[in-house]
């Protein structure tokens, strides 16, 4: 090495050589009870959310897939789509008023031409509306709900309840 220069270890303790090296279990009281700590949390938790569901059976809990909030305690699972849910009953949601979607119902149209093209027509004048449904708190959009006000969840989180 050069005069003058100075290497890594001589510029640095490597933490292998520190005596100052504190760990944060020497710097906590386990005498004083913790300000913040519930032992019967959960079971408080469960019995508030028996009580809502009034003794229902649900297939998932639903929470949103951002900040975890929760958006509904009572769902049913869509039988083809694993990942879709549809409720009626939700907490911690907002309708979004500045979009809504039409779901239309499509048909083959007549005729050989449009036949071997494979064109489609849709039908005008039927069809559901939907509106977007989004998180309360972060306003990520978890879902839409149709003209009979029934929520349809297809971006959440499901846990088992």
């Amino acid at each position: 090495m050069a005069e003058g220069t100075r290497s890594y270890n001589d510029t640095m303790d490597s933490p292998t050589n520190s005596q100052h090296t504190v760990s944060d279990d020497d710097e906590i009281d386990y005498t004083i009870k913790p300000e913040f700590y519930d032992p019967d949390l959960d079971d408080k938790d469960e019995l508030w959310v028996n009580k809502r569901r009034k003794g229902q059976n649900t297939d998932a809990v639903l929470s949103c897939p951002a900040c975890f909030t929760t958006l509904c305690l009572e769902c049913q699972r869509h039988e083809k789509y694993l990942t879709q849910y549809r409720a009626v009953f939700v907490v911690n949601c907002k309708i979004g008023n500045e979009r809504s979607m039409r779901q239309f119902i499509t048909r083959p149209k007549r005729g050989k031409r449009r036949r071997e093209s494979g064109e489609s027509e849709v039908n005008p004048g039927g069809g559901e509306i939907f509106k977007q449904v989004c998180c309360l708190l972060c306003s990520t959009e978890v879902g839409v709900i149709d003209e009979d006000e029934v929520y349809h969840f297809f971006n959440v989180l499901p846990s088992e309840s």
